[in-house]
């Protein structure tokens, strides 16, 4: 016991340590432009956050075939190998997660298996977020 307090001990006055210092409050921080050093001196306030709608709430479809908003961030991880979106939505989770399972004509066979075309999400459908400004300039109309 005597000595993993000891080791303990002297884990804790390591840390303490460590090399690390905090800085004073209004420190300037040094900070550079990758194109010929010119100087940055715009401050810019923090982008609005964008909002998510609640529970029963959904964006109506502004035109025929429009894929399905996500109602909820759509930063989960889908790489070749893991799809992020089917921890919820494939179709032996949906249910008991309460989500919407992938369409039929996204899917090979009777177990759900996605097809390869649909197997990347974000490349058709996007999340409705109430972004607080333009993210990109759009002049799309319905008529």
């Amino acid at each position: 016991m005597k000595k993993l307090l000891s080791i303990a001990a002297i884990l804790l006055s390591l840390n303490a340590y460590s090399g690390q210092q905090t800085l004073p409050e209004n420190t300037p921080v040094k900070v550079e432009s990758r194109v010929d050093n010119v100087a940055i001196t715009d401050n810019l306030p923090a982008d609005a956050i964008a909002t998510y709608p609640t529970r029963g709430k959904a964006i109506a479809r502004t035109f025929a075939e429009q894929p399905p908003l996500i109602p909820h961030k759509d930063s989960y991880s889908i790489t070749k190998d893991k799809n992020g979106c089917l921890t919820c939505h494939s179709w032996d989770k949906a249910k008991r997660m309460k989500a919407t399972p992938v369409a039929k004509s996204h899917v090979i066979d009777d177990q759900g298996t996605v097809n390869g075309m649909n197997y990347f999400c974000v490349q058709c459908h996007v999340a409705q977020a109430d972004n607080k400004q333009e993210l990109v300039e759009n002049t799309f109309t319905t008529k």
